[in-house]
């Protein structure tokens, strides 16, 4: 088997990887153009119909149209989604770490009723196992 023969010289090999790079390069575009598309909240059903429409029927010059049209505000997008996310999580991170402080003040309320002889010490031990369980 050879991989490299005389009838596919090397300047066809080389054209024949950058139009393959093209390619791939166009696809990414496209799933860049037409993700923040699909996110955007500010752009009607029939903007989104007609954009995906000139994607599919010119599609080189319909991706770069929409990059050059839309491309100033994409960052811009893409900025103010990732900061809601990490605000998500960040939110998230909080609520479930106050949960330890949540366990701290459930054995300190059940250590003032066992002092008050509202609870009794097996009852206090149980509180305790379930709030430590969390």
């Amino acid at each position: 088997m050879v991989l490299a023969s005389a009838d596919y010289p090397f300047l066809d090999l080389m054209a024949t990887m950058l139009v393959f790079f093209c390619w791939i390069a166009w696809f990414s575009l496209l799933f860049v153009a037409l993700g923040d598309l699909y996110r955007r909240t500010d752009t009607s059903g029939w903007a989104k119909a007609g954009w995906t429409v000139l994607v599919l029927v010119l599609p080189i010059l319909g991706v770069l149209l929409y990059l050059g049209v839309q491309g100033r505000h994409l960052s811009e997008r893409r900025r103010a989604r990732d900061a809601a996310m990490q605000y998500q999580f960040d939110s998230y991170v909080r609520s479930v770490s106050t949960s330890d402080t949540t366990s701290a003040a459930q054995i300190a309320e059940a250590r003032r009723l066992l002092e008050e002889g509202v609870i009794n010490d097996a009852e206090f031990h149980s509180l305790k196992q379930k709030a430590l369980a969390r």
